[in-house]
């Protein structure tokens, strides 16, 4: 079957024709590393390959075991590891660093009969939005190659809208599963905190606020990835609430009972909101009211501002532990030029910041989680747009040279204990969450969350509609997937332009 249409399928599509014998699992491989290397010059969505380990696994795999049997796939550049690859978290301070062992992560999706091709593009630690690193160059979108795919999981997303493979990696620190799938035109979940490991070499990432899953092309593979993923790890520092039974098998139940649903279009931050990223949830609350389910628009009872402050003493302390990284890969001192000026100012910024302010941060966190597990008594659902913006071009929101040169003076001065105290929180509360204010709660709560690919732009171009649900109901929320994706909301994802060349 040499002439069939790869890009066509979904995961569990192409596990289906394998198990048929229509194809072979070889013929599958071979359609995806040629649709990466087709592709791959324009989008630079993937970064490194390991097409002989792959061609490797074959031999490995028992195509009756694991319901992704032989299907290609593509892993993140950061905790996704892969015993003997590089793993670069896309800084070139790290670039020589190889992985001692797989992650769990990855065993358990080789488990479920998934072959690994490589790992994608992100940015810096993926600190980003977007994906324009240093080290790799940017991303582009396969609907628009002039705008980003979104970041962290830039790469993940591109790759799966342009077809190269129907499932990639990702992680969720404050947005990087959904925000390119928003971007893209694809489902992407954010599981419970706990709900998918991270380890062995780790307990814990961004202190519980990031969680490991996938972008797809179908909710169907986005659950039977989590079927495949929800493993009692040892090292997990967090456990999510026990769920009896598989996620693919539930999604498609009916919801019995009429819901209650919340919507808010206020950003967090008070910061605008694009007219386009509004349309998408006007959409999907008009339609769950049509299906008699109770809408109605109110804000969470949450501080917003708060939060966001919250997520970036976050970041700053993780950016310091970061550059300690870089410091053991290197074997000698950091320097501004191992990483990114923007990395570098986070790091010191991380330096600066006290244990104790560190604490109270955290303590946000549970005073927020408390709140929305009240407010999820009365509410089922939570929705706001996924993003407050539609896709940045490309290098939009690079550095201009007179903010790297204040960075190298800043550095030079010592200055970031300074710049706590200055204004500067709010500024940069304000200049990185503008464009994405809506994503980071769920990762502090540990909550759910989902994007759905339900509205197209007048320039034809996707963005997103999150939903969030209480603390250990994915099955919700893919029920609520599984029910859109059936209606003609949902984006076609193969009408980007990218997904039938060849």
């Amino acid at each position: 079957m040499n002439g069939f249409e790869y890009e066509k399928y979904d995961g569990l599509g192409l596990a289906e024709l394998i198990r048929k014998k229509e194809v072979s699992r070889k013929e599958v491989l071979e359609k995806a590393i040629a649709k990466i290397e087709g592709l791959n010059p324009t989008l630079n969505a993937v970064n490194h390959k390991f097409y002989k380990h792959a061609l490797n696994s074959l031999n490995e795999i028992d195509e009756n075991n694991g319901r992704f049997s032989g299907v290609p796939m593509l892993l993140k550049n950061n905790t996704q590891e892969v015993a003997g690859q590089k793993l670069t978290s896309g800084s070139k301070g790290l670039k020589n660093n190889r992985s001692k062992v797989d992650a769990t992560y990855t065993k358990q999706l080789k488990k479920a009969g998934m072959i690994m091709l490589g790992h994608t593009n992100l940015p810096e630690f993926s600190l980003m939005g977007v994906t324009e690193p240093s080290l790799y160059g940017p991303a582009r979108n396969p609907w628009n190659i002039g705008v980003t795919p979104g970041g962290s999981s830039g790469g993940a997303g591109a790759a799966v809208a342009a077809g190269m493979v129907p499932v990639a990696g990702a992680n969720d620190g404050g947005g990087s599963i959904r925000i390119p799938a928003a971007y893209c035109g694809l489902f992407g979940l954010k599981p419970t905190r706990g709900r998918t490991p991270c380890g062995p070499a780790r307990g814990r990432v961004w202190q519980g606020a990031s969680s490991e899953h996938v972008v797809t092309k179908s909710v169907r593979d986005s659950a039977a990835s989590l079927d495949a993923l929800y493993v009692n790890e040892k090292t997990n520092a967090y456990r999510a609430p026990i769920f009896y039974g598989s996620y693919l098998d539930v999604m498609n139940q009916e919801i019995k009972h009429p819901m209650r649903v919340a919507y808010s279009l206020n950003s967090p931050i008070g910061t605008s909101v694009d007219l386009e990223c509004k349309q998408g949830v006007y959409r999907a609350v008009k339609w769950l009211e049509e299906q008699g389910h109770y809408v109605e628009e109110v804000d969470p009872p949450v501080d917003g501002q708060q939060i966001a402050k919250s997520y970036l003493t976050l970041y700053f302390g993780e950016v310091a532990a970061s550059l300690k990284d870089v410091k053991e890969s290197l074997g000698r001192k950091v320097s501004m030029n191992d990483v990114e000026p923007t990395t570098w100012l986070l790091g010191m910024l991380g330096k600066a910041t006290s244990a104790e302010q560190f604490v109270l941060q955290l303590r946000e966190w549970d005073k927020a989680a408390i709140a929305m597990e009240t407010f999820h008594e009365t509410y089922d659902l939570f929705i706001t747009p996924t993003t407050a913006t539609t896709q940045a071009k490309v290098g939009e929101l690079s550095l201009k040279k007179k903010e790297k040169a204040l960075i190298q003076l800043v550095s030079r001065l010592g200055a970031g204990k300074a710049l706590l105290k200055t204004g500067m929180i709010d500024q940069l509360i304000e200049e990185s969450l503008m464009r994405t204010p809506f994503t980071q709660l769920a990762n502090l709560t540990g909550q759910p969350a989902m994007s759905l690919p339900i509205h197209e732009t007048k320039d034809e171009l996707p963005v997103g509609v999150q939903v969030m649900a209480a603390r250990g109901r994915e099955d919700l929320l893919l029920k609520v997937a599984a029910s859109f994706e059936r209606t003609d909301l949902w984006i076609d994802i193969h009408k980007n332009p990218f997904m039938n060349l060849h």
